[in-house]
């Protein structure tokens, strides 16, 4: 439960608006004007010894193009960290004064920065504020303001929602997986459900709507917890740099993102009747990595991932839907990662971090509504390569300098995914963050899964002889030829992990391999053809993706197969 404090003018009276937070009601003629400035400091998170805060500053009197906020506090609190501001403190005193690109403050502007600080004994929230010498004087309503009854349930969110919970089997995939032959070893398995348009809302082509989806899991539940996995996936101009999952949206079309999207899940989540489920979602795959490895100045580059960072439309619509999702007080959002093939070299690592923080504070949307990242969703890396490691040598060059990790950092995504979380908690995410791994489609076993390290003849015989992954390039990501299904679903299966899961349904394609007219604003990539020598993204390398494929999302029955004789563990 968060804690808030609006800063008004002290002659002002105080009402309960409809977001739960105290606003001023302003007695005879006196104008908002009158008012030099509010400030909204809001505890997000506490954990006894360390915080989180958001902090939204309101002027009310004339324009600035730069600003400076300051509080003491009473207690021992120390900032360590903080997004959107210059947060600095000496002794009692914290100053926030804005950034380069949030400097202005228009005449009824607004202006919201975090931070994350650590306390003992009580976290106290100050006493009062000024904005650039002028005081915005605390209200009397007390630190805590009363609940609003049109807010959702807050709930009690566990640290893992998957600990001790089944999770939730979808029966439509679970149909298509058991009329496969062999199919029925793994219909049972749980998997995520793709709300990719917006009539996926209510059920697109016949399917199930996502009260349907919400229903049967109520059903499925019984009397002990449930877990519901949700992919969150129609951002305007969809995924810019693969045409092959593109969407309905355009890349200005922001508002309907908003209103014909976001806000009817929201709405369907926070019914009271669903109240019991443990809602996961994974936020918007693929986007944000695009902004930072696939603009310009990049090789990598494409014209529509330098639109979609230029018009700020992906950071906007993943923080609106963070924000509005996580007021869900039984919704998990579990924000998309890329995977270690795509951002563990050094120059994508670390900036994809802030990029993931960028859109965690945007819309209104803060850290708090972040309970976890994603890696490898819908992807094929390897989850642990076991015969060879980073740190190995051979003939005297490292594996770094073999052809196939290329100086990457990480060579499997429970390393990869492992290290982000810290990268995460070191920049302002909650400690407790977790991460989940996509294995649907990493466990590349089958008759030709090495047993052992490759000969030590050089670097390259080295890692491709004992290397699990069997793609051309990391850069593959359609339909990948000799791919198998990876390790069941399982909670807590390594340290920061909360789960492994399949959120790419096994058997759905990833794309077609030839153009197919389809009604869902999915176009034909190259990288989905299998007689495509490459470009720039997987270095030039064949697509090595399977012929004949339908459409993104489309059962295809081939793949399915392929990824049950491949699978590893294998299936009995």
């Amino acid at each position: 439960m968060s804690r808030t404090r609006t800063a008004l003018l002290a002659a002002m009276a105080l009402v309960a608006g409809a977001t739960g937070t105290a606003i001023a009601a302003v007695p005879g003629d006196t104008g908002a004007a009158a008012v030099p400035c509010t400030v909204d400091y809001k505890i997000q998170n506490d954990w006894g010894s360390g915080f989180t805060a958001a902090v939204t500053i309101t002027n009310n009197s004339a324009a600035k193009s730069s600003w400076s906020l300051k509080w003491s506090y009473a207690g021992s609190q120390k900032v360590t960290s903080g997004w959107n501001a210059k947060v600095s403190q000496s002794g009692a005193n914290v100053t926030a004064a804005n950034e380069s690109y949030n400097g202005t403050l228009a005449t009824g502007g607004s202006a919201s920065f975090g931070f994350q600080g650590t306390y003992s004994g009580s976290n106290a929230i100050p006493a009062t504020f000024t904005l650039d010498g002028v005081t915005c004087n605390v209200d009397s309503g007390g630190p805590t303001d009363p609940p609003d009854p049109t807010d959702p349930p807050e709930g009690d969110r566990v640290n893992n929602p998957y600990e001790g919970a089944q999770v939730y089997v979808n029966p439509e995939w679970s149909a298509n997986a058991a009329a496969e032959p062999g199919g029925s070893r793994i219909a049972d398995e749980p998997t995520g459900v793709w709300l990719d348009r917006i009539a996926a809302i209510n059920g697109a082509g016949g399917k199930m709507s996502l009260r349907d989806h919400l229903d049967e899991a109520l059903a499925q539940k019984g009397s002990g917890e449930m877990v519901v996995q949700l992919v969150i996936y129609n951002l305007p101009g969809r995924d810019c740099a693969a045409l092959a999952s593109n969407g309905e949206l355009g890349p200005t079309e922001i508002d309907r993102y908003k209103t014909e999207y976001i806000d009817p899940i929201a709405e369907i989540l926070s019914d009271s009747k669903y109240a019991s489920l443990r809602i996961v979602t994974t936020v918007e795959i693929d986007s944000l990595p695009n902004l930072v490895t696939n603009v310009s100045p990049r090789p990598t580059v494409t014209p529509n991932c330098d639109v979609m960072k230029a018009n700020g439309n992906y950071v906007k619509g993943v923080g609106y839907a963070l924000n509005k999702l996580g007021d869900v007080g039984n919704v998990y959002n579990y924000v998309d990662a890329g995977h270690h093939g795509w951002l563990g070299w050094d120059d994508n690592f670390a900036p994809s971090a802030q990029m993931f923080k960028q859109a965690a504070t945007a819309e209104g949307a803060t850290v708090a509504d972040v309970h976890g990242f994603i890696a490898n969703t819908a992807n094929y890396s390897a989850l642990k390569e076991q015969n060879f490691s980073i740190n190995d040598n051979v003939a005297g060059k490292s594996v770094r300098e073999s052809d196939w990790v290329s100086w990457n950092r990480y060579v499997d995504e429970l390393s990869y995914a492992q290290a982000l979380r810290s990268q995460l908690v070191s920049i302002g995410f909650d400690s407790n963050i977790g991460m989940l791994i996509d294995t649907s489609r990493n466990g590349w076993g089958g008759a030709d899964r090495p047993t052992g390290p490759g000969a030590t003849t050089d670097v390259n015989t080295y890692v491709d002889g004992g290397r699990y992954d069997r793609r051309f390039n990391t850069g593959n990501w359609c339909n990948q030829s000799g791919a198998g299904l990876g390790e069941r679903p399982q909670a807590s299966p390594a340290t920061g992990i909360d789960a492994y899961v399949w959120m790419k349904p096994p058997g759905e394609s990833d794309g077609a391999s030839e153009a197919i007219d389809n009604d869902e604003g999915k176009g034909f990539d190259r990288m989905c053809d299998p007689t495509y020598t490459g470009n720039p993204r997987n270095n030039d390398n064949m697509s090595g993706a399977l012929p004949d494929a339908p459409i993104s999302g489309h059962w295809f029955s081939a793949q399915f197969q392929e990824l049950m004789k491949n699978a590893y563990p294998p299936l009995s």
